[in-house]
């Protein structure tokens, strides 16, 4: 363990613990705010987020940015992070053992922020995070309590962008995130 988010940072930035240090032009280690209510966790940053070493900047970003502000946040106000810190290649779903390579800078990312809620963006988050194999489109908008957190599973937003009929499920799921932060900060 590390005394602080950037030196476990400028450790993901140097990883070459799998082959995805290979053919990244960046890492996409995280960003946001470190006193985030929300946390939000992709599966691993796209091309376009590889290009510039920050996450959800993509079409998919614009649209998850769109969401946030939908419930009244905006994207410097959460911290925004993926399983994987380095783009696949094709874009293709992270492989496990990539996965099992990254988990530890993402786990130091929840330790440090540590957000209240934490919602999983599509199938790949919720099975590493919840190690739940079901669906999104069986689990999306269920609250879940572990470790001391909350994670609420939703569509991805490139899902959403793939089959935009998905989207009012989507945003079902975003509302029950709004009521989650007004509960727990009325208190």
């Amino acid at each position: 363990m590390t005394d602080n988010l950037e030196e476990v940072k400028k450790k993901a930035l140097n990883c070459t613990k799998c082959a995805l240090a290979e053919t990244r032009k960046n890492v996409v280690f995280g960003e946001g705010s470190l006193d985030a209510r929300l946390m939000l966790i992709g599966e691993g940053p796209g091309a376009t987020e590889d290009e510039t070493g920050r996450p959800f900047v993509g079409p998919a970003g614009q649209l998850l940015d769109k969401m946030l502000k939908a419930i009244g946040l905006a994207r410097n106000e959460v911290y925004i992070a993926n399983i994987v810190k380095c783009r696949p290649p094709g874009n293709a779903d992270p492989k496990p053992e990539y996965a099992a390579q990254c988990i530890g800078y993402l786990r130091e990312q929840v330790r440090f922020v540590h957000p209240k809620i934490i919602v999983l963006l599509g199938r790949i988050a919720v099975q590493n995070l919840l190690k739940e194999q079901s669906g999104i489109g069986r689990i999306h908008g269920k609250v879940y309590e572990r470790k001391g957190f909350i994670f609420i599973p939703t569509y991805h937003p490139s899902a959403l962008l793939r089959n935009p009929e998905l989207k009012r499920a989507a945003w079902e799921d975003f509302k029950i995130i709004r009521r989650l932060l007004e509960e727990f900060y009325a208190e």
